[in-house]
């Protein structure tokens, strides 16, 4: 009996643990971002593969001694009102304040900004 309590326990703990040390999800409106060096987290977006748009890193850069770019994630229900969200994932690397901007274009070359239908989002970083 005992020994199955001890597992259980065991169980939950890692399950707590785990939770915690999960990457942080930000959303749209979430603008500023503050996170440690090292860790990593990831912004939530609306999906629009249909419609022909995508996510980009738009200029100007974040400055990549702050944040890098760590992947994407598409295709999962979420809160936005397509019902389906990208996962865009970064990597705090250092010390220091940095812009990040989004872009949804379709095109995504030079002026994508003035597409019709393009989008942009824009986060405040900060990594301690």
């Amino acid at each position: 009996m005992i020994a199955v309590a001890i597992a259980a326990l065991l169980i939950a703990l890692h399950s707590v643990f785990s939770q915690l040390s999960a990457p942080r999800v930000y959303d749209a409106d979430d603008t500023e971002i503050a996170v440690s060096a090292g860790d990593r987290f990831s912004v939530r977006v609306p999906d629009d593969p249909a419609g022909g748009y995508r996510w980009i890193i738009a200029e100007p850069r974040p400055d990549p001694a702050v944040l890098k770019a760590a992947g994407a994630e598409g295709g999962t229900s979420g809160p936005p009102p397509a019902g389906t969200a990208r996962h865009l994932a970064f990597e705090a690397v250092g010390p220091g304040r940095t812009d990040l901007r989004l872009l949804r274009c379709r095109r995504c070359g030079p002026g994508a900004a003035d597409e019709e239908g393009a989008r942009s989002l824009n986060f405040r970083v900060t990594v301690g």
